[in-house]
């Protein structure tokens, strides 16, 4: 699932195991009885009383400050709820962000002034649109915890870790497996076997990462055997009424898309304006956001059929105390996000909690290497039960079937909890998987 979320400007489009160390589930109760004074400043960013972390945003890029901002602020959240439960082994935490304005440029600006100038310890939760400082990052041996794998980077280099997992050699040389990655096709058996479709569109701008993109979509719609219609629409001037019009023609019942947030829009006024019935049309989770209902304010039926997929929980579903925590910490410390909720939002909690649990890990003797052994370890890990449980061990090139687990929701204007909102639609994230094949592709 993880090659679904490849990287793209336009495009943003088994069992639970157990974690191992981590820190208690309960309010945040402060661990471990060591004291600050008992602590070495054991590595860089370290001190006897201080952790000092980075997070890097491509907050102010051309897509919107709120397109990308999701991760930054859930990490935020849990830092300031941990620091308020009295820290790790003693030390608090001290979060130094910076935003890379969507530019490559920024990026490597942002890396090596917390690099250099701050000196932190570790990154977390980035969500950047050009992550051209990851080499640096690399280079340096600063480990980069829980972030968003927009680019490649995540499955090319070591120090890296997406929030997603990889499997991938990640020897610095090349993406994958010499150049290819695989994807796999949950998403769409879900899809088939649920609603019965069997009559695909994808829609796409005329631009290479969302054609990319949407060209991954289609082999994965393929291999599954639907009947697939492909749509490319003009970045500048979408065609949408053209393209409303041939899914009727072609008889669809579910739409995927390569867009952002305005394509997806604009292509659910065409669809509501033709009277075209979809069954379903499925966004993916960077689109998984309480913004649906002002978003789609002006296309009603589309909005209706609107479903998501992701590897974490709906953050909605308090009925999982973690889910419970993230949104608690959040009304407590970011009351005004609380209209702006996305899955993003949690898997940025969900990175500081990995980047957290592996630091606790090492007590007072906080090395960026004893992080990096919790996070190459062979047990797999599920942010206390926010992820599907992922990992970093290297694995072979794939080939055959793989087990597959999938998340996913349906936007519905009430929900059982009162008001409008995503409602999960599966009984277990971690029990709805799936053998489906690996299929490879050329990012």
């Amino acid at each position: 699932m993880a090659a679904a979320l490849a990287a793209t400007l336009l495009v943003l489009s088994g069992s639970l195991a157990g974690c191992g160390t981590r820190l208690p589930e309960s309010d945040f109760a402060a661990p471990g009885p060591t004291a600050a004074g008992g602590n070495p400043a054991s590595d860089t960013g370290v001190t006897s009383g201080q952790i000092k972390i980075g997070i890097v945003t491509s907050l102010t890029s051309p897509l919107g400050t709120e397109v990308l901002s999701g991760p930054r602020y859930g990490a935020l959240a849990f830092f300031q709820a941990l620091n308020a439960a009295g820290g790790l082994h003693g030390r608090t935490v001290q979060v130094v962000t910076c935003d890379d304005s969507g530019s490559g440029f920024g990026n490597q600006e942002c890396v090596h002034k917390l690099i250099d100038q701050d000196q932190v310890f570790a990154f977390a939760a980035g969500s950047v649109l050009d992550y051209a400082g990851a080499p640096y990052v690399n280079g340096k041996a600063v480990p980069d915890v829980g972030s968003q794998p927009l680019g490649t980077a995540y499955d090319r280099y070591p120090h890296l870790y997406g929030i997603y997992g990889s499997n991938a050699p990640r020897d610095g040389r090349s993406v994958g497996w010499d150049g290819t990655l695989f994807l796999s096709t949950e998403v769409y058996r879900y899809f088939q076997q649920r609603l019965g479709v069997r009559r695909a569109a994808v829609v796409a701008y005329n631009q290479a990462e969302s054609l990319s993109y949407a060209h991954q979509i289609e082999q994965g719609l393929t291999a599954e055997g639907y009947h697939v219609l492909m749509k490319t629409v003009d970045l500048a001037l979408p065609a949408f009424p053209a393209v409303a019009t041939a899914m009727a023609s072609d008889g669809t019942q579910i739409v995927f898309d390569a867009m952002d947030t305005r394509g997806n829009t604009g292509l659910c006024q065409a669809l509501d304006a033709a009277g075209v019935k979809l069954v379903a049309k499925v966004t993916n989770v960077q689109n998984w956001a309480q913004t649906v209902g002002r978003d789609y304010a002006a296309a009603p039926g589309c909005r209706g059929v609107l479903w998501a997929t992701s590897s974490s929980r709906n953050y909605a579903d308090t009925r999982y105390p973690a889910v419970q925590q993230f949104r608690s910490a959040v009304s407590r410390y970011y009351p005004d996000r609380e209209p702006l909720l996305s899955a993003w939002e949690l898997e940025g909690w969900a990175g500081a909690q990995w980047l957290t649990d592996a630091m606790d890990s090492c007590g007072a003797a906080l090395t960026r290497a004893c992080v990096e052994r919790f996070l190459n370890r062979a047990q797999p890990y599920d942010a206390h039960g926010l992820l599907i449980p992922a990992d970093f061990v290297r694995l072979p090139r794939p080939s055959g079937l793989t087990r597959a687990c999938l998340d996913v929701a349906r936007w519905q204007d009430n929900t059982p909890a009162g008001g409008p909102g995503w409602v999960t639609q599966v009984p277990d994230m971690d029990t709805n998987c799936f053998d489906v094949p690996q299929l490879p592709y050329q990012p």
